[in-house]
């Protein structure tokens, strides 16, 4: 008997591990704002098995996340986010929680999924402008949290950090901010294989959130690391 299949009487089974998933999420303070990016692959395994998947979503006029990992465990976030701002509006009083609210209190979610032994399998990243003031963090499954001024989830910890140290600084301008989320998503698609060209950006402003339409990186495959011969084959495919 399958696990699906068990009686009224089987144990709750919890998930075990991250099936359909998203790869890094990326962010950058600037002049004006915060700014986020993520492909729009979700991966089956290692199949690449949906390519117009949206993994930034806008939870009010102030704030937005992104997230890697579990995509249903980030639709279910996506779910209490959207009832928590449902409250907000309902009350009617012009209260509306800040980007910090939303992320201490996805610290808490998280951490409390994961001291029941079932997590949310993502790492999210949370974006936000109010009152004059940016706002980037992170929380992870177990409920790590902390902010910064720069941050990426996934590979993005490993192969676009590095490129965010030697290029962010405090005045970058939109345009910058852009270029820069876009090297980095561009060496992901080079390095990481769970990762696709077709990616949106969206910021957080004193105007509001808006996140883009997917678009497409350029590439160039020239590079003498990607046609130099591996594994012990020829020019001509032979040994």
């Amino acid at each position: 008997m399958m696990p699906w299949e068990a009686g009224p009487g089987a144990p709750v089974q919890h998930t075990q591990r991250p099936i359909v998933t998203g790869t890094s999420v990326l962010g950058v303070k600037y002049r004006d704002g915060v700014m986020i990016a993520a492909d729009t692959l979700a991966s089956y395994g290692s199949l690449a098995m949906f390519k117009d998947v949206e993994r930034i979503h806008k939870v009010s006029d102030t704030t937005l996340i992104g997230a890697g990992g579990e995509y249903s465990d980030f639709q279910k976030l996506q779910q209490l986010l959207d009832s928590l701002t449902g409250d907000d509006r309902n009350y009617d009083d012009g209260y509306s929680h800040s980007p910090s609210e939303i992320f201490h209190y996805l610290r808490a979610v998280m951490y409390q999924r994961r001291n029941k032994f079932n997590p949310l399998w993502n790492n999210v990243l949370v974006a936000g402008f109010k009152d004059e003031k940016p706002f980037l963090g992170s929380v992870d499954l177990i409920g790590t949290a902390y902010q910064d001024d720069f941050l990426a989830t996934g590979f993005g910890s490993y192969l676009a950090i590095p490129i965010m140290r030697n290029k962010w600084k405090p005045d970058l301008d939109e345009g910058e901010a852009r270029a820069l989320l876009e090297e980095c998503l561009r060496v992901l698609f080079y390095r990481d294989c769970r990762a696709l060209n077709k990616i949106r950006i969206a910021k957080a402003t004193k105007e509001g959130t808006f996140i883009s339409d997917p678009y497409t990186l350029e590439t160039n495959w020239e590079s003498a690391s990607f046609q130099d011969v591996k594994g012990g084959l020829d020019g001509d495919g032979g040994w």
